[in-house]
């Protein structure tokens, strides 16, 4: 060592455990915020940095879910080694933007505001995909046909990427994001003033890791699944940091063919309707970004997202009855793109916890898609052709400022501008209207959807001892605007206006009360709204089969929801437990409608929409584990129970003999169902050795009741293998058999319009195997 460096050492314990924490980072940085030298932790806790030219310099010890600490050193003649001794870490969820550790274990967390579920090497083993960590983590449920997400029985949840909504449809973005970018995943059930009040349910926000190592570092993810189809799926994420810069690029891809297959029996008619549905799809995701630290206070971040899809769907539906059958073939050919430029500005002051956060966020989608139907033996409909083109863009302007007014007491106050545009046209040939002009099918239509969303919200947050407050309001003006110009093949049109303007507050509290380290209480109240989805409100026809069309409703109002929660954390020596209950009132409630198809009332077809109903409520409970049970062997498990009063209407056909039916025959119903549904699931990880690691995992869903049908119980086991190799185990292969018992399906039986029994199934029985490497030197 020459005589103008120094040594820099020391020792990082956990503050509660007392035990040492392996692969902490712990990096120099000068009086210029420039980064000097780095190192992480040994096994035991351990780090020694060396080659620190004398001079002021700054150690900051950073890991995953613990606060930052910052030591002030002084590299001088006769104080070249410096020990900094034992360091003591203490657990703070909202410093994992500064780090990427990943656990062997997933971890739960319950904070003030949202339950934090740390993604450990075990859920990455048990799923390739974004979707499929989903599937596997407490209170969140995916539609393994659909991909639609649910949270707490729920389908009204906001998918959120680092805090930001993506316009690219939320089932294709998350099969696109590798389960090894994920750093966290955070269920927001009751969110406070400051986050954006969409989603009964609350919000699921999916952090992905953003490497800030020094130097030059990156991993690679390649995989194949294999069900009646394969499909693969690769990604590539890079970074590297020097100075007061830090660049970051990452690449995925998922490719392949997928397929959906099943019947429904008619019991009233004894007809069968079997389909048999796939979709060859490709999907690329890029992403790039830097970061630019202009000094301790200031840094500016920009990345952009690119997304591009293309799938060509295929399949035929047969209908028999009578001893007749009929046949309708699908073609389909999808292309989708999407871009995401985000610009966001911090500023630290001199008290470290005073924040100032502006970001800057726009993204637009282009959908275009061409469907073929061809009819066999069908007298209604003819062949017909859809075409529908989608425009779309969003801006989200967010100034977040956060002040402590003392060290017990802090205050925040934000603004907020979302601006949405959708262009919607919609073009079909082969379709047939009356003399008249009534419609016998959908029409050409160009629907147009606007909505300006302005809001502003204020929390006030104060600690007491072992107690902690915080109450907030957050106040939003609406402006939404809607045209659906429906032209005929006469050259006549319609025009179906909508606009709707209202101002709404939404209040919220939380009192934590943590009488110890290891137990904390939470009470909260939040007031909530569902605004109708694209989906929801678009009139034009999103789907159909020979006996079923699916349409929005553009008249549809926002459904609003109250809702209080209290939850439980017991932290244990190996582990810990969260348990919660929740009561939601819910206004306006927007539902299912189901109507006899009133173009062939004989025919005994349905049409498929969305409407408002009266107040309603919903409660429920879970509890959920993460628990060490001996050395090799830790689980996660969770439980949970949820009821709600759902509401509907539909209609039913009163004349035994359908084939002579007419509109008066039609009788409306509102039906109420008393849904009560529970879930078990539970994933355990079994440490072989140091390389080797095994997976096993159970889910149970209970029967679920609905406005149309009952589903009937789902039962699934899926298993998983990882093994660690090369040199610091840098490279990674892991191997999943999924379904291993093939019960994963949707059973039904169906009520109205017509009583029914259906048989739904997908690739649910498949394998997969990954191989993940990690390269650079940071």
């Amino acid at each position: 060592m020459t005589n103008n460096t120094g040594t820099i050492s020391g020792e990082i314990l956990d503050a509660t455990s007392k035990q040492p924490l392996p692969y902490v980072n712990i990096i120099v940085i000068d009086t210029f915020g420039k980064t000097i030298n780095g190192g992480i932790t040994l096994d035991d806790g351990s780090f020694t940095i060396d080659k620190i030219t004398e001079g002021k310099v700054v150690v900051s010890v950073q890991y995953i879910g613990y606060r930052t600490i910052n030591k002030n050193i002084n590299i001088s003649k006769g104080n070249h080694k410096v020990n900094l001794g034992v360091i003591f870490l203490e657990e703070e969820i909202e410093s994992l933007d500064l780090v990427t550790i990943v656990a062997e274990v997933s971890t739960i967390r319950q904070k003030a505001d949202k339950k934090i579920i740390i993604v450990g090497k075990d859920l990455t083993t048990a799923g390739t995909s974004a979707s499929d960590i989903l599937n596997n983590i407490p209170s969140v449920s995916v539609d393994q046909q659909t991909g639609n997400i649910r949270l707490r029985g729920n389908e009204n949840v906001r998918v959120m990427i680092d805090g930001k909504l993506s316009n690219i449809p939320i089932p294709q973005l998350l099969k696109q994001i590798p389960s090894t970018s994920i750093k966290q995943i955070e269920l927001i059930t009751n969110p406070s003033a400051k986050f954006n009040p969409e989603g009964m349910s609350g919000i699921i926000n999916i952090k992905l890791i953003k490497n800030t190592n020094i130097g030059f570092n990156g991993n690679i993810n390649v995989g194949v699944t294999k069900g009646v189809f394969a499909k693969f799926n690769s990604s590539i994420d890079m970074n590297y940091r020097n100075g007061k810069f830090n660049f970051h690029s990452s690449y995925s891809n998922n490719i392949g063919k997928y397929n959906n297959y099943g019947e429904t029996k008619r019991l009233d008619d004894n007809s069968l309707q079997n389909f048999n549905f796939g979709n060859d799809s490709k999907s690329h995701l890029y992403k790039v970004g830097v970061d630019f630290y202009l000094n301790k206070k200031h840094t500016i971040s920009f990345f952009t997202n690119q997304n591009i899809f293309d799938g060509k769907g295929f399949g035929n539906t047969i209908l028999t009855f009578d001893n007749l059958q009929q046949s309708q073939a699908l073609e389909n050919i999808t292309e989708n793109s999407s871009a995401q430029y985000n610009l966001a500005y911090k500023l630290k002051f001199e008290d470290k916890d005073e924040l100032l956060d502006i970001v800057i966020d726009y993204n637009d989608f282009e959908h275009n898609e061409i469907a073929n139907f061809d009819f066999l033996n069908f007298s209604f409909p003819p062949n017909y052709v859809d075409q529908v083109n989608t425009k779309r863009d969003q801006a989200t302007i967010n100034i977040d400022y956060i002040k402590p007014l003392n060290e017990n007491t802090e205050i925040e106050v934000g603004l907020e501008a979302r601006l949405f545009n959708s262009d919607i046209h919609y073009k079909s040939t082969g379709q047939t209207f009356s003399s008249e002009g009534d419609i016998i099918s959908t029409p050409n239509t160009d629907f147009k959807y606007n909505r300006g969303i302005y809001s502003a919200y204020f929390t006030y947050g104060k600690t007491l001892e072992k107690w902690n407050y915080q109450f907030g309001i957050r106040a939003e003006q609406v402006n939404v605007t809607a045209d659906a110009i429906r032209v005929f093949d006469n050259s006549n049109s319609q025009l179906i206006p909508f606009a709707n303007s209202y101002f709404q507050v939404y209040p919220s509290a939380f009192i934590i009360f943590k009488p110890s380290d290891e137990n904390s209480y939470q009470l909260s109240f939040a007031r909530r709204i569902d605004r109708p989805g694209l989906q929801q409100v678009n009139p034009i026809r999103e789907w159909s089969s020979p006996r079923i069309s699916s349409f929005g409703n553009s008249q549809l109002q926002p459904q609003f929801t109250n809702s209080i929660e209290i939850n439980y954390t017991k932290q244990l020596k190996k582990g810990s437990i969260t348990a919660g209950m929740f009561y939601r009132i819910i206004k306006d409630n927007i539902n299912r409608v189901v109507f006899v198809d009133r173009t062939d009332i004989t025919a005994g077809n349905t049409i498929l929409s969305y409407d408002n109903f009266d107040n309603t409520t919903a409660f429920g409970a879970e509890i959920s584990t993460n628990y060490k049970l001996i050395k090799w062997w830790s689980i996660n498990a969770s439980f949970d129970i949820y009821s709600q009063l759902q509401r509907g209407k539909t209609e039913i056909i009163d004349n035994p003999d359908t084939a002579n039916a007419t509109i008066d025959n039609i009788i409306k119903l509102d039906i109420t169902v008393d849904n009560v549904i529970w879930n078990l699931k539970a994933l355990n990880n079994f440490k072989v050795s140091k390389k080797l690691n095994l997976s096993f995992f159970g889910l149970y869903s209970g029967e679920e009741k609905g406005i149309q049908s009952t589903r009937k119980p789902i039962f699934t086991i899926n298993t998983g293998v990882r093994y660690k190799f090369l040199e610091k185990n840098r490279a990674t292969f892991s191997f999943n058999y999924n379904d291993v018992l093939n019960t994963m399906k949707y059973e039904y039986d169906g009520f109205t319009p017509f009583p029914s029994v259906s048989d739904l199934n997908w690739e649910s029985n498949s394998w997969s195997i990954a191989l993940i490497y990690k390269f650079g030197g940071g």
